[in-house]
């Protein structure tokens, strides 16, 4: 007898509503309370950053019930507008995480929405913690269907798959049924937007703000019984006939099974994820062979199509524009070492001495390189060359070292905006998340 195949939207729709929590291991857990500390930190590090306060003034002309908490700000608005402001404020710094099998920032378009709903609703840290694993699996299946394609056809994945990934996060966590989140999906498929092109500019957090805002409304509106296609991600003219990409059967059968959480990049230098590999490589170069700034002649960074498009900025003239450029993330690395928020003011990036080492920059297309892999090739005075090959998606943390390195990276945004003691207090307290009975107890430490 033949097996009857379930459709794909239909099926992660059944995994979202219907997966039953004990069969997520402890370990995922563990790595879920560190991405939303993670979370928490550059949300609040991010809350000055002057796109914020543009999104804040737009939500005090629109009005709405007072819902959800602004982080840092300690004012509410609905859930639809804390979802938009702190989604953009998360991602502002660009210092928030990727996964690569979501092709872009999962946790900037999760986060927001459950953490609105879940303060309205008075949820539990473990049902929390479970909507965002779930959610963040559902998105690492639809953008390994979608494939690199999607992310090269100038599609913001962050945006485009972080409507979905909402969705279903806010599904799960409204505990939707199965009928009601494949209209859910629906619901936020058929809103999933985002260019590149807008890179470099307020727009590309306001992609992070919205996805997650998009999501929550989708789940929202299937609650009440709203409909939409049943086939968004493989019918006809569906997400992935127009945005790229296809129902791969061997990915779906991960579902429930293996769990793209430990493969979750964290940040630790405040730009584009496509810096990230230049940065450490030429580093490790400076390091290794004890190298000094005034002895380089030349740097040739070898890097994807990809990293090329995401941040191939040659000419930097703000610190915003510096975030998405390989050359001036390399040279501040060399001249200056430190690569947090402090390094993309605009006078930094303006810097005379920054700009004219830059012009010993060779930025190259490796044919062999699809994704964040980088190779520099570090030349001297005497014409000694240093190579070195990085891939920041692939030479990920363990799990303690990423509890200890993002620990340190929370405590560094956070400081400034809420003090030494509330910090550790809030530290210690989403670091045992599971224990929770009410998520409105952690807002109130903020």
């Amino acid at each position: 007898m033949e097996k009857t195949v379930i459709p794909m939207t239909r099926r992660l729709a059944g995994f979202i509503a219907g997966y039953n929590a004990g069969g997520i291991p402890s370990v995922v857990y563990e790595h879920a309370k560190v991405a939303f500390l993670d979370w928490l930190g550059v949300t609040l590090g991010g809350k000055e950053d002057p796109l914020v306060k543009k999104v804040i003034a737009y939500s005090e002309l629109m009005g709405g019930n007072e819902q959800a908490t602004i982080l840092g700000y300690g004012v509410k608005k609905s859930l639809e507008q804390a979802a938009l402001i702190n989604g953009s404020a998360s991602h502002a710094l660009d210092f928030d995480d990727t996964l690569a099998a979501s092709l872009g920032h999962p946790s900037v378009t999760l986060f927001p929405s459950l953490l609105a709903l879940g303060e309205w609703q008075g949820r539990s840290g473990i049902d929390f913690l479970t909507a965002y694993v779930i959610a963040l699996k559902a998105a690492a299946v639809i953008g390994t269907c979608a494939g690199l394609p999607h992310y090269m056809s100038g599609c913001h994945a962050t945006a485009t798959i972080g409507h979905l990934a909402s969705a279903a996060a806010c599904a799960r966590l409204l505990e939707l049924n199965e009928q009601q989140t494949v209209f859910a999906l629906g619901i936020a498929g058929t809103q999933a937007a985002g260019l590149k092109r807008v890179f470099g500019t307020m727009c590309k957090p306001f992609h992070a703000g919205r996805a997650s805002q998009a999501g929550l409304t989708a789940a929202l509106l299937a609650k009440e019984g709203f409909t939409s296609a049943e086939d968004i991600l493989e019918g006809p003219h569906g997400f992935f006939a127009v945005l790229k990409g296809e129902v791969n059967e061997g990915v779906l059968e991960s579902l429930g099974k293996t769990w793209e959480i430990e493969a979750l990049a964290q940040k630790y230098h405040a730009s584009c994820h496509a810096t990230h590999s230049p940065i450490e490589a030429v580093m490790c170069l400076m390091e290794t062979h004890r190298i000094k700034p005034r002895d380089v002649r030349e740097i040739k960074v070898f890097v994807s199509q990809l990293a090329l498009d995401a941040a191939g900025k040659l000419a930097p003239t703000s610190g915003l524009e510096g975030k998405f450029s390989i050359p001036y993330c390399v040279v501040n690395a060399i001249l200056r070492g430190d690569t947090g928020m402090t390094a993309f003011t605009d006078e930094k990036v303006r810097d005379a001495e920054v700009a004219e080492y830059m012009k010993k920059v060779k930025l190259e297309h490796e044919k062999g390189f699809v994704g964040l892999e980088a190779r520099v090739v570090l030349v001297d005075n005497g014409g000694e060359e240093y190579v070195k090959t990085w891939d920041i998606l692939k030479d990920i943390p363990d799990l303690e070292t990423k509890r200890r390195k993002i620990g340190d990276k929370f405590s560094d945004l956070c400081r400034a905006v809420l003090g030494d003691t509330k910090t550790r207090k809030l530290r210690d307290q989403v670091l045992s998340l599971e224990k929770l009975d009410a998520m409105p107890k952690i807002i109130e430490q903020i």
